[in-house]
């Protein structure tokens, strides 16, 4: 709509709109669009601050297609789900320094009800998806209670820092406790490129599954 209304008004470029009155783009358009105007003409407008920042936590949380009561099924689930998560956060450059997992069943449905959650505290901040699978299944392992018909479970990788903020190891840290290694960084690396080339999960950690199309828990979307 803007677009067709600049056109009408005779702006048909940058260099007409750069020769516009930031007041009169105000006026007859908007706030944004001034600003541009204004940035065109050499007055710095747009400051970093406007960029927008990275997220504090970043979670993965389905409802299930069906209930779940069984154990192997909500592992796949929840390692579908620490997977994607490690990958937004790998995306936004950051590491977690903690995981916390959860499970619920329905409220809205009568049967017994069942609601646990974790925060498994890391090691070391990571952002690599074998390890951040662990500790959502180790979490897991002690929410879960069999005999309930669970609705929900999800991941949400908390108390994150920017990836080149980590302090270097202590030079009496224990051999291999490096805090993640270049082929660690590698391997995160080329699952992310052959996922985003070839479609989502064509690399994915074991524990999710091998029969990608007939999962149990397949999600409500």
């Amino acid at each position: 709509m803007q677009a067709q209304q600049l056109k009408a008004a005779g702006i048909n470029s940058v260099l007409d709109l750069r020769q516009l009155s930031a007041s009169t783009v105000r006026a007859n358009w908007s706030v944004v669009l001034e600003r541009t105007v204004r940035e065109l003409q050499g007055q710095p407008c747009i400051g970093l601050d406007d960029a927008p920042s990275a997220k504090k936590q970043i979670a993965c949380t389905r409802s299930f297609g069906q209930a779940v009561t069984e154990e192997l099924p909500l592992i796949e689930a929840v390692s579908e789900f620490a997977s994607r998560a490690a990958f937004k956060l790998r995306k936004q450059r950051s590491l977690a320094s903690d995981v916390l997992v959860f499970v619920r069943t329905s409220p809205f449905r009568d049967v017994p009800q069942y609601n646990r959650s974790i925060v498994v505290p890391l090691v070391r901040p990571t952002a690599n998806t074998p390890e951040l699978t662990k500790a959502a299944l180790q979490g897991l392992r002690h929410i879960y209670k069999p005999g309930f018909q669970l609705a929900k479970a999800g991941v949400m990788l908390l108390d994150l820092i920017p990836d080149n903020q980590l302090q270097a190891e202590l030079a009496f840290a224990e051999p291999g406790a490096n805090v993640c290694s270049q082929g660690q960084e590698r391997l995160m690396c080329a699952m992310d490129m052959l996922n985003e080339r070839f479609g989502r999960n064509t690399v994915h950690v074991a524990s999710t599954g091998a029969e990608r199309n007939a999962m149990e828990w397949a999600m409500n979307r």
